[in-house]
């Protein structure tokens, strides 16, 4: 398979980003609210996402912790429409948006795989 006729899940993952990407402005996240993001780090991608809750925001990497797919089945949708938790659309783990722990679901006691990410004025970035 050539590279151009890579699918998603042939591409190599990485798991970390260098400190001081910018991500997106901080007002491009709703209050509260979430945003996936896909880096290309090298010849690998990063898959992560960032919540904006009760004045504070969270990276999470995008991979459930209890069968390893991504949370989101729709693109940015990671929050229950209440905007309360974290929401694996696949298996309906639920988790604290700020802290990361499954409070419900397969995973319950587990937690989610932080991504580290400031506010920097009003822009957000990896740390």
């Amino acid at each position: 398979m050539t590279e151009a006729a890579a699918v998603p899940s042939d591409r190599k993952r990485v798991w970390t980003t260098p400190p001081g990407v910018a991500l997106c402005a901080l007002e491009d996240i709703a209050e509260p609210g979430s945003r996936g993001f896909v880096l290309q780090i090298g010849e690998a991608y990063f898959h992560g996402f960032v919540v904006r809750k009760a004045g504070e925001v969270a990276g999470w990497i995008d991979r459930c912790p209890h069968a390893g797919f991504p949370i989101a089945v729709e693109p940015d949708r990671y929050l229950t429409p209440d905007g309360s938790l974290i929401l694996c659309g696949w298996h309906g783990a639920v988790f604290e948006p700020l802290s990361g722990t499954c409070v419900g679901g397969p995973c319950a006691g587990g937690k989610l795989t932080p991504w580290p990410v400031v506010t920097d004025g009003s822009v957000i970035r990896t740390a």
